[in-house]
């Protein structure tokens, strides 16, 4: 009889415990992916940070061969602008984050296709250094966005998936947003004389 008591308590008892224990994991788990996605996110902002601080160089070497290329001058700066408020304001969404830096990237894909019409350009160093450090950094953003969408769909994933998504709706995890490039930014540019 005693046995049998002492089995109708302890059984309940490590159950319960088990549960506790993978509800602690499990919570952890989202924690940390949330924490890894905003890290992610992180990493690629500082490298748009880089880069908005590299375009003005950039424009203005650009200005000095292609005076008359004020249209593509003028879209690659109203861009950095925009991306560069966004970035300091924030209550802005990730999509509009995202949509604005796919609109300065895009812009500078303009500009680089403008450039090569001016072999003066292309043989100037400073124009060349600075176009290699975009190259470099346009490199680095797509390395943090790949990480950063690595890491959004491994938590997307434990969100949803069970029995993780127990404890993800019961403390209100809500799914992170993909950094997803634009048509536009997909699109070729074109250079018209």
């Amino acid at each position: 009889m005693d046995a049998i008591l002492l089995l109708l308590v302890v059984v309940p008892l490590v159950i319960a415990v088990v549960l506790v224990v993978w509800a602690i994991g499990a919570y952890n788990g989202l924690v940390t992916l949330r924490n890894r996605v905003g890290n992610g996110w992180a990493q690629i902002d500082v490298q748009l940070k880089q880069r908005a601080d590299l375009i003005p160089n950039l424009v203005e070497t650009v200005k000095g061969y292609a005076t008359h290329e004020n249209e593509v001058l003028t879209q690659v700066t109203a861009a950095r602008a925009g991306a560069v408020q966004l970035a300091a304001d924030p209550h802005a969404t990730l999509a509009q984050r995202a949509a604005a830096e796919n609109q300065l990237t895009h812009a500078l894909m303009n500009l680089t296709a403008t450039a090569e019409a001016y072999p003066q350009l292309q043989a100037n160093q400073n124009f060349l250094g600075l176009q290699n450090q975009l190259k470099d950094l346009e490199q680095r953003i797509a390395y943090a966005r790949q990480f950063y969408n690595d890491v959004v769909m491994k938590y997307n994933t434990k969100i949803e998936t069970v029995p993780s998504n127990i404890i993800a709706n019961l403390f209100h995890f809500t799914q992170a947003q993909y950094f997803q490039a634009d048509e536009a930014s997909r699109a070729v540019p074109q250079v018209k004389f």
